[in-house]
């Protein structure tokens, strides 16, 4: 297998590093000591920004991490060497062509241009994936523009900040222990995302020198494979709706294609379609719905996060664990802060 990425595994950084616990499922057993930076065991939600009224959900134990983001790419990258992938940074694929008995890729690398021939390509190349352009896989629905920016002072405090103040979607802090503080928002491209990201720093009195930006997918599109591709991660928009979070989304996806394609068979590029939206399909449909409360009114959402505030029992990739009977005997609990 070889592996081509752009420039330097895991940089630019354009992506949080806030994650739900089963990340460390997929890294290499000692991995946890070096990417680990923070425990989060629940988010404070604001209608409004800093210093605004805010609705608590926790749990007593750690719900999610906040990790080394950089790392985990480099991380991933030396477990995929281990099992024999020829891993080479600093080669940008510029075209592929795919053919009836295999695809070619173009790329071009510190030795120039050159081609490579395999019996199929798998897209993991980000939200402009230049496979899923070549190849005539359709866009993901939306995108939206995310930006973050980090102040160096320590934190480590255990609940993030979340701010509904951003149309369609919203704003974050997240203390990220010893690494310091993140701070981040995603809106459509256009609407003034930068402007709205200084006001962030504004209001909470911090003045960030070292700042990043991407692309967000959101909303896979109808299909994720053409003759001889497949798409993976936010190539694909296996994404979460209402974080656009997605690193689990892509984890398990990939697992899917490894289990159900055979390099040899084009046609077991389906199996890899019906596989990873039988496992998130209804979590996309639902984190669709959890995020359309961003848009509704003030008001209402002040009423809706007072109502359901307190211990949650709630995996933070998974909007079906709402509707589990450990979130519904925390809802009830009298220890609950409601």
């Amino acid at each position: 297998m070889l592996v081509l990425e752009q420039g330097e595994i895991g940089k630019p950084l354009a992506c949080s590093g806030h994650v739900s616990l089963d990340v460390w499922d997929y890294v290499p057993d000692g991995a946890r000591e070096e990417l680990f930076q923070n425990a989060i065991r629940g988010a404070r939600f604001h209608v409004g920004g800093p210093g605004s009224d805010a609705e608590p959900f926790y749990r007593r134990d750690a719900i999610s991490n906040a990790v080394d983001r950089v790392g985990l790419d480099k991380a991933l990258a030396r477990v995929a060497a281990d099992a024999g992938a020829d891993v080479r940074d600093g080669h940008t694929v510029t075209d592929v062509a795919e053919r009836r008995d295999r695809v070619t890729v173009t790329a071009t690398g510190p030795d120039g241009a050159g081609e490579y021939e395999a019996r199929m390509v798998v897209g993991a190349d980000g939200p402009r994936s230049r496979v899923r352009s070549a190849c005539s896989i359709p866009d993901p629905g939306e995108f939206l523009h995310g930006v973050l920016g980090f102040d160096e002072a320590p934190d480590d405090a255990d609940f993030v900040d979340v701010h509904l103040t951003v149309p369609r979607f919203f704003a974050w802090r997240i203390p990220r222990g010893p690494a310091g503080v993140e701070y981040g928002l995603a809106a459509a491209p256009g609407d003034d995302v930068s402007g709205r990201f200084d006001r962030l720093q504004a209001e909470y009195g911090v003045d960030l020198d070292r700042r990043c930006s991407g692309l967000i997918p959101i909303g896979p599109p109808s299909r994720i494979t053409g003759r001889r591709s497949l798409l993976v991660g936010d190539a694909a928009g296996q994404t979460k709706p209402f974080t656009g979070g997605g690193i689990l989304y892509g984890m398990r996806a990939a697992d899917h294609a490894v289990r159900t394609v055979d390099p040899t068979d084009p046609g077991t590029l389906g199996d890899y379609e019906d596989a990873w939206r039988g496992a998130l399909r209804t979590e996309i449909r639902l984190g669709h719905a959890v995020r359309l409360a961003y848009s509704l009114p003030r008001p209402v959402q002040r009423a809706g996060l007072r109502a359901l505030s307190g211990e949650i029992a709630v995996h933070m990739d998974e909007p079906t664990s709402l509707f589990s009977r450990e979130q519904l005997r925390a809802f009830v609990s009298p220890d609950s802060a409601r």
